[in-house]
C-alpha cells in the first residue's frame, strides 16, 4: 500500500492535514521504514542514509499528488540517520528532514552548519500521567491560580561547571523545586532543535525533534512526565513566526521558497537574521498546525506560548520603508492572521483542556478573544505593558517615585481588555537590561525590600503569574545562558529571605480565590491617587472572600496612615513584606488592626495603619469565631 491516500492529498491542499506528522517523516516498522516529505518544485527527491551508504540512486522517491514524495526502505531501522537528498534542475542539496522526530549531535568539534542528519525514531513511550491528564484544566484556569516558573533547561542547573543536566537528570530536582515552591507551571524555553545555542531555542531548524542537548525525545517524555506527577503543568515556547536560515534545514528546500515568502520584502526578518513562514501556503499551515498538535499528541504538553506573536500580525514590523502592503493595501498580515485563529480553533477543538498563551506586545484588539467573536482564539496574552511601566517605575530613585506614579497605576486602564498574565521573563534580564535586583535602586537591603515589593504587586495586581528562574531568589547578574544561575547567592540571607517571600507570596495565590478572579468585578481601587506619598491601596475580592493590598513605595515610614476599610472589625495582617522573616525591618501592625467608624476614601470604616518602607501589607477580615 502507498504511503499517501486521497484523504492525505485532499486535505493537504486545503492546508488542514492536522496530523500530516502521521505521514510526513519517518515511519519505521517491522520491515523496513516509510519516507515521505513535501517538495512540489523538485525534480528528483530521493532518501539517503546509513542504511544506503548515503547513495541517492539506491533509494529515489516516488512522486505522487499534492507535491508529496514517498519511498519505503526496507531494511532502515530506528537510530538509522538520514537525509532527503533535493534536486531542481541541476542543482542538488541534502536537507534534514522537517517532519524529523530527532536530529544527531554533532561530532566533536562539529557544527549544524555541516548538515547534521536527521535520526529514525520511534515516539513509544509509557505515560504514568493519567491522575493529572484526566484532571488538567485549561480555559478553566481563568478563575483559577496560574503561576509560571519559566526556564531554560542548559542553564537552570549544572552538574560539573559548564555542563548542563540532561531530561532525565534535571526532571526531579526541577519538579521538586517548582512544587515546593509553590508555582502551578514551568515554561520551558524553546526545545525543539536549533543549530546555534545562543539564540536559547528561537531559531528552529528541527521543528518536531526536542534538541540533542540533553538527551532523547523519550528522555524528554521523561522530564514531562515528572513534572506532571508532581502536579506541574508544562508549557512549551513556540516559534511559529520564522526558522533558522541554516542550509541544511527548511531555507530554499526544494530548490524554491517553499516554507518561506517568495516576496524578498517579506522573506527575512530583520531583528533576527532568520525567514519568515509564508502562511498562505496550504503545506505551511499543515506543518505549523500539525506542529502545535505534535506537542500536544506526543509529548502531554499542556499548553504553548507562541513567541513574537506582533512580529506575525504586522507586515511592516521592524521593516522601516522595507515592506509589501496586504491585498488591501493595509499593514496587517492577513495570512499570518488567519493561521494563528486556525491554529488556536485547531488545539482548542482536539485539546479543549489546553492553553495558548501570545507574547504580543502591541495593542492589537481581542488577541485572548474567541475567533467566534473576530478574537485571535488565545487563552491569555502576555501582559506587556504592566510589565515595561512597572519595571521602569521601580527602577526610579524613590524620592522621584511620586512624579512617575502613573506608571502603576496606568495599566488598570486596560487591565480587563484581555485574559492577561503578568510576565517577568527572561527578555527582561539579558542584553545589557540587567537582572531583576541590579534593577533595583537603593543598597542591598533596599533592593531586596523594593524586589519583594514588585513581587507582591504582581500577586495583587489582575492577571496570572510568570517569574523567570533565578529572580524569585534575586539573581544578582544578568542571566547567562552558558551559566548556571547563581544558587550560592541562597547562602546570603537577604536572597533567601526574597526566596522564602515569593514562597509565601504564592502559598497566598494560591489558597485565596479573592487573588483568582481577574474580571473588573475582582478588583477595586481603595486610593490610587497618593502620589506624594507614594502610596497605593486596592481591594482583591471573590464572592465572599477579600483581600487588601497596601504598598508603601518609598524608604519613609508611614505613621498613623489612614486607610478607608468596606467592613468594621479586626483586619488581620495575613503578610507583610517588612516582616524580619523576609529580611525587613519588623516594622507593622502587630498583626492586625480594628476599625473605627470613621469614613474614608468613600468607605464606611477605616484603619490607622503603619506602613514600613519600601512595604507592602496585605490585609484580611479577622474570622468572627477568632476574633
Amino acid at each position: 500500500m502507498p504511503l499517501f491516500d486521497n484523504d492525505d492529498f485532499y486535505y493537504w491542499n486545503q492546508g488542514t492535514h492536522v496530523r500530516p506528522y502521521h505521514k510526513m517523516g519517518a515511519h519505521p516498522n517491522q520491515q523496513g521504514c516509510w519516507f515521505g516529505t513535501w517538495a512540489p518544485h523538485a525534480t528528483d527527491v530521493a532518501v539517503i542514509g546509513s542504511f544506503n551508504d548515503w547513495n541517492a540512486k539506491a533509494h529515489p522517491m516516488k512522486r505522487v499528488d499534492a507535491g508529496l514524495w514517498e519511498v519505503y526502505v526496507r531494511g532502515a531501522k530506528p537510530g538509522d540517520a538520514y537525509k532527503f537528498r533535493i534536486a531542481r534542475g541541476g542543482h542538488a542539496a541534502d536537507k534534514t528532514d522537517p517532519y524529523g522526530f530527532a536530529m544527531e549531535a554533532p561530532a566533536s568539534g562539529g557544527s549544524f552548519t555541516e548538515g547534521l542528519s536527521s535520526i529514525i525514531t520511534e515516539l513509544d513511550y509509557e505515560w504514568s500521567d493519567g491522575p493529572w491528564m484526566d484532571a488538567r484544566e485549561g480555559p478553566e484556569t481563568l478563575n483559577k491560580p496560574v503561576s509560571v516558573y519559566e526556564v531554560h533547561l542548559g542553564s537552570w542547573k549544572h552538574g560539573d561547571p559548564g555542563e548542563s543536566l540532561s531530561y532525565r537528570s534535571i526532571a526531579e530536582p526541577l519538579a521538586t523545586y517548582v512544587q515546593e515552591m509553590g508555582f502551578t507551571h514551568v515554561e520551558l524555553m524553546p526545545v525543539m532543535e536549533h543549530p546555534y545555542y545562543g539564540s536559547w531555542g528561537y531559531q528552529v531548524v528541527g521543528f518536531y525533534a526536542p534538541t540533542h542537548r540533553y538527551g532523547s525525545p523519550t528522555d524528554f517524555k521523561y522530564l514531562v512526565d515528572t513534572l506532571h506527577q508532581h502536579g506541574i503543568g508544562v508549557i512549551l515556547d513556540w516559534v511559529p513566526g520564522h526558522f533558522a536560515p541554516d542550509p541544511q534545514g527548511l531555507v530554499y528546500f526544494d530548490g524554491s521558497t517553499l516554507y518561506e515568502y517568495d516576496d524578498p520584502q517579506m522573506r527575512y526578518h530583520p531583528d533576527w537574521g532568520t525567514l519568515v513562514f509564508d502562511y498562505n501556503k496550504p503545506g505551511v499551515r499543515n506543518f505549523l498546525v500539525g506542529n502545535a498538535l505534535f506537542w500536544l499528541d506526543e509529548y502531554h504538553i499542556d499548553g504553548l506560548r507562541v513567541d513574537a506573536v506582533a512580529s506575525m500580525l504586522y507586515r511592516d514590523y521592524s521593516r522601516g520603508d522595507q515592506w509589501s502592503p496586504n491585498m488591501f493595501g493595509g499593514r496587517e498580515n492577513l495570512e499570518a492572521i488567519d493561521f494563528i485563529k486556525q491554529m488556536n480553533e485547531t488545539v482548542f477543538s482536539h485539546y479543549p483542556t489546553a492553553m495558548t498563551l501570545a507574547e504580543e506586545s502591541t495593542a492589537y484588539p481581542g488577541v485572548s478573544a474567541p475567533t467566534y467573536d473576530e478574537g485571535l482564539g488565545f487563552l491569555y496574552k502576555w501582559n506587556m505593558g504592566w510589565m515595561h511601566d512597572t519595571l521602569l517605575y521601580m527602577s526610579k530613585d524613590p524620592v522621584h517615585r511620586k512624579y512617575h506614579h502613573d506608571s502603576l497605576t496606568f495599566s488598570l486602564v486596560y487591565a480587563f481588555s484581555e485574559q492577561y498574565l503578568l510576565p517577568l521573563s527572561h527578555d527582561e534580564v539579558v542584553h545589557g537590561k540587567g537582572s531583576m535586583w541590579s534593577k533595583m535602586p537603593g543598597d542591598d537591603w533596599q533592593k531586596a525590600a523594593n524586589l519583594r515589593l514588585v513581587y507582591g504587586h504582581m500577586t495583587g495586581h489582575p492577571g496570572k503569574k510568570l517569574l523567570f528562574m533565578g529572580s524569585e531568589f534575586g539573581q544578582f547578574n544578568e542571566w547567562n545562558h552558558n551559566q548556571s544561575i547563581d544558587w550560592h547567592l541562597l547562602d546570603k540571607p537577604l536572597h533567601g529571605y526574597v526566596q522564602q517571600w515569593v514562597k509565601d507570596l504564592l502559598t497566598l495565590y494560591r489558597t485565596h480565590p479573592a487573588l483568582w478572579d481577574d474580571s473588573a468585578d475582582g478588583f477595586e481601587w481603595i486610593d490610587f491617587n497618593d502620589s506624594t506619598n507614594s502610596v497605593l491601596s486596592y481591594r482583591r475580592l471573590n464572592g465572599d472572600e477579600e483581600l487588601v493590598f497596601v504598598l508603601n513605595l518609598t524608604p519613609v515610614p508611614r505613621e498613623n496612615y489612614r486607610v478607608g476599610l468596606p467592613s468594621e472589625g479586626r483586619w488581620e495582617e495575613v503578610l507583610n513584606s517588612d516582616a524580619s522573616v523576609y529580611g525587613g525591618g519588623g516594622m507593622g501592625n502587630y498583626g492586625g488592626v480594628e476599625t473605627t467608624p470613621v469614613s474614608y476614601h468613600n468607605r464606611p470604616f477605616s484603619a490607622v495603619l503603619t506602613l514600613p518602607p519600601l512595604s507592602m501589607l496585605i490585609l484580611a477580615p479577622a474570622d468572627p469565631a477568632e476574633a
